[in-house]
């Protein structure tokens, strides 16, 4: 079964908008979220943050959308039957979409621990792209310093939201850069996590697919 958001949907001027569709206030956003759902998409997908910057542990490509404004997206697409999934990273950005119910977090760099109690109390499932750091490494591009603190800290948030009964899900976030399809990267770091092999990690996933559906 393949499900998929179709185009991601972003505020004009926010990142995001070269490989989505663009809006600029709530009503074109419902409108864009009832098209979604009429042309026979499964679920939605919102741009609320920007991007890590790999030279710069800590630092977004841009602030993220104001607590308030994710809140009414969420409420919006829930309103119209849709999931949510979100492209997020930092507290100050996952947390208002937690509290909100949001059914998917993306990426989620930088966050502290009410953000990933937000999360799990939501059942919110939580897609850390791991790969899209790890593969970073000795590449050269970016500072090896900076990526390795990145990922240091992504791999304790991991493991504290493990701990606490997070849901989480091994999305590699294919297509992006070092990230080609196929790599098996994303599993071999959630399994140092979870004490496990990758090959593990991917039956795991599959049988708590099958109980699910």
């Amino acid at each position: 079964i393949y499900r998929t958001p179709g185009a991601n949907l972003c505020q004009k001027g926010r990142y995001g908008g070269f490989i989505g569709i663009t809006y600029e206030n709530l009503s074109e956003y419902r409108d864009l979220v009832v098209k979604a759902r009429k042309t026979g998409m499964d679920f939605v997908k919102i741009m609320i943050s920007g991007l890590m910057d790999f030279n710069y542990f800590g630092r977004l490509t841009e602030p993220g959308m104001p607590p308030q404004q994710i809140r009414q997206l969420v409420h919006i697409a829930h309103e119209e039957g849709m999931a949510v999934m979100a492209h997020a990273n930092g507290t100050e950005t996952v947390l208002p979409a937690a509290e909100a119910g949001v059914d998917s977090v993306e990426h989620g760099a930088y966050l502290h621990e009410e953000a990933l109690y937000a999360m799990e109390q939501a059942g919110t499932v939580w897609v850390p792209t791991l790969s899209t750091v790890g593969n970073l490494r000795g590449k050269g591009r970016f500072s090896e310093d900076s990526v390795q603190r990145i990922l240091e800290n992504a791999l304790q948030n991991v493991s504290k939201f493990h701990s606490l009964g997070g849901l989480l899900a091994p999305g590699t976030d294919a297509g992006a850069w070092a990230v080609p399809h196929g790599s098996l990267t994303e599993y071999e770091l959630m399994g140092e996590i979870l004490g496990i092999g990758a090959d593990d990690v991917i039956n795991r996933g599959i049988k708590e697919v099958i109980n699910r559906f």
